[in-house]
């Protein structure tokens, strides 16, 4: 019996050893419930990219308000004021004074001693129509602050007394360096004299034949609460400048409000 129990063990074994060398599961093994899931490689997938932070936009630096060497830029107030420099001129002074009257605003202007001389009419019409007046130099010298001291004193006081000969009494309350090249002895000088130096806020550079619509636009962009306009009625042909007048003083005068310098 037992020798029986042994050749069938070995029979079994001899089957299982035939089955696993022809490489096929024995007809005895159970089929799986379900097909076998095929393994599918995934490539890694990449790192989601961040885009750059995008720069700030630059804002540009604020302007000052106070000129240079400690000159007058702002008026001080919310309203803005007119400035005109270069005159008196006998063709662009009057249509000027014109349009200012109409509009009821009240400006400075920054005369040059040869010109009062010339034209002491005009002058007189500016103090009677209540307008402020600057001493701008005798004849526009560019140069004047690098000058000596006494040169420079001498160029002042020359062009008050032909002012106050026009218009005796009159005060002058503001001194404008011409092209705004101020120098640490024309501000002291001035001062001296009783003048304020009157720097600028605002050039829309009508001295550089802009045209009318162009000196509109550019007073406009550059225009704040409190700013000192620069304008000019003499030095050239000013008919771009007055064409664009109406506009600016009627838009200024709308937004801000205008003042006098006094």
């Amino acid at each position: 019996m037992r020798r029986r129990t042994a050749v069938v063990a070995g029979l079994v074994l001899v089957l299982l050893s035939a089955g696993c060398a022809n490489g096929k599961p024995s007809s005895s093994s159970s089929p799986l419930p379900y097909p076998p899931i095929p393994l599918v490689s995934v490539a890694p997938s990449a790192a989601p990219t961040t885009p750059p932070a995008a720069k700030p936009a630059r804002k540009p630096a604020p302007r000052a308000k106070i000129g240079p060497l400690n000159t007058q830029r702002m008026t001080g107030v919310r309203a803005v004021a007119l400035t005109f420099d270069d005159g008196p001129h006998p063709q662009w002074t009057p249509r000027l004074l014109d349009q200012l009257r109409q509009a009821k605003v009240k400006a400075t202007f920054c005369v040059l001693g040869v010109k009062v001389k010339s034209y002491p009419a005009l002058v007189r019409r500016m103090v009677r129509e209540g307008h402020t007046l600057c001493n701008h130099s005798w004849q526009h010298d560019l140069e004047l602050g690098s000058r000596s001291t006494a040169q420079i004193r001498a160029d002042l006081r020359r062009t008050s007394q032909e002012i106050q000969r026009a218009v005796p009494g009159v005060r002058i309350p503001y001194y404008r360096q011409p092209g705004g090249k101020w120098t640490p002895a024309i501000v002291q000088v001035s001062r001296e004299l009783g003048m304020k130096p009157l720097h600028w806020d605002v050039d829309p550079a009508d001295w550089d034949d802009t045209s009318t619509p162009e000196i509109s636009k550019r007073v406009a962009q550059q225009a704040r609460p409190g700013s000192i306009v620069l304008l000019h009625d003499g030095g050239g042909d000013r008919s771009r400048t007055l064409g664009a007048c109406r506009t600016v003083i009627s838009s200024l005068k709308r937004k801000y409000g205008i003042t006098r310098l006094r």
